[in-house]
C-alpha cells in the first residue's frame, strides 16, 4: 500500500502539494524552486495519476484521507502544511477538516460547486480526457511547438499556455490520456465530491481562486466562509485553473504565507 510516488526537496516545515484530476506532481514544478529554500516540499502523485499505480478503492475523499495518513507516517511527518489545486484543493480542505494538517491552501478547489457547476466541470474534464486519448502523439508534438498549438491543447486550464515548454505540454497530455485513476475519480465525483466543512477552526485556511478559471466558477465569499470561516480569500489575477505556471511567484508567495506561523 506504500506505493504513492512523490518528489521531496528543500528544508524547513513540511509542505505537501496535491495536484488536480488528470494532472501529476510536475504541475508544481514552476513553484517548487521558489518554495524549497523555505519548506520541505513534498509533491505527490495521487493513486492512478502520474507515476503512482492504480489501486482499487483508492478514490474518493475517505480513501484519500487514509492514503495521506499512511504517507505522512511513511515520511515521518506529523501534521504537515498542505496545498492543493482543484481536486487537490478539495482533498486539502478535507485534510484540514480531519485535523491531519497544520494549514490548508486551496487553489480553485473542487467540491464547492452547485450541481450545475459540477456537471459543467466534469463535462470539461471528460472532453479534455477524450482529446488527450484520441489525438495522435505525433499531432500533439506538432501542436506543442507553437504558442497557438499549446493554447489549443491546454488553454482551458492555463491562462498563458505560451509559457509552457513543448515537452511539458506533451507530457501533460500524455499523463491525462493514460491516467488510470481518471474514470474512478470522476465516478466518485458524481455523487460524493461536495465539501460542506467546516475546516477545524484551529487550522489556518487560504482559498485562492484563479481570476480566469474556465473550469470552476468561484463561489461567493459567504459560501466560502461557510466551509472555512477563518479563511483568507485571495484572487489570483490573470491566472487560469492551474495557476502554478501562469504566475509562479504569486502562487509561491500565497503558499508560503498560508503556511507561516500555523499550528
Amino acid at each position: 500500500m506504500d506505493d504513492v510516488v512523490y518528489t521531496r526537496v528543500g528544508e524547513g516545515a513540511p509542505l505537501v502539494l496535491i495536484h488536480g484530476v488528470g494532472h501529476r506532481r510536475q504541475a508544481w514544478d514552476p513553484v517548487v524552486p521558489l518554495l524549497a529554500p523555505h519548506r520541505d516540499v513534498i509533491a505527490v502523485d495521487l493513486p492512478g495519476f502520474g507515476e503512482s499505480p492504480h489501486r482499487e478503492g483508492a478514490y474518493g475523499i475517505e480513501p484519500a484521507l487514509e492514503t495521506f495518513a499512511r504517507l505522512f507516517g511513511r515520511l515521518g511527518i506529523e501534521k504537515p502544511h498542505v496545498a492543493g489545486n482543484s481536486l487537490g484543493g478539495l482533498l486539502s480542505l478535507a485534510l484540514g477538516e480531519a485535523g491531519l494538517v497544520r494549514s490548508v491552501t486551496a487553489l480553485s478547489p473542487a467540491g464547492l460547486w452547485t450541481p450545475w457547476q459540477q456537471q459543467y466541470a466534469l463535462t470539461v474534464l471528460r472532453t479534455l480526457r477524450t482529446l488527450a486519448r484520441h489525438t495522435p502523439e505525433r499531432r500533439v508534438r506538432q501542436l506543442a511547438t507553437t504558442a497557438a498549438g499549446r493554447k489549443a491543447l491546454t488553454g482551458m486550464i492555463y491562462s498563458n499556455p505560451a509559457v509552457l515548454t513543448p515537452q511539458v505540454v506533451v507530457d501533460d497530455v500524455r499523463a491525462l490520456g493514460r491516467a488510470e485513476g481518471f474514470l474512478p475519480t470522476l465516478a466518485q465525483a458524481k455523487g460524493g465530491f461536495h465539501f460542506a466543512g467546516p475546516v477545524r477552526d484551529d487550522v489556518p485556511v487560504t482559498i485562492a481562486w484563479a481570476e480566469r478559471d474556465r473550469v470552476l466558477a468561484r463561489p461567493k465569499a459567504e459560501a466560502l466562509r461557510l466551509v472555512a470561516p477563518q479563511a483568507r480569500l485571495i484572487t489570483l489575477r490573470g491566472c487560469g485553473h492551474v495557476p502554478m505556471s501562469d504566475a509562479p511567484d504569486v502562487v509561491a508567495r500565497v503558499l508560503l504565507d498560508g503556511s507561516t506561523n500555523a499550528g
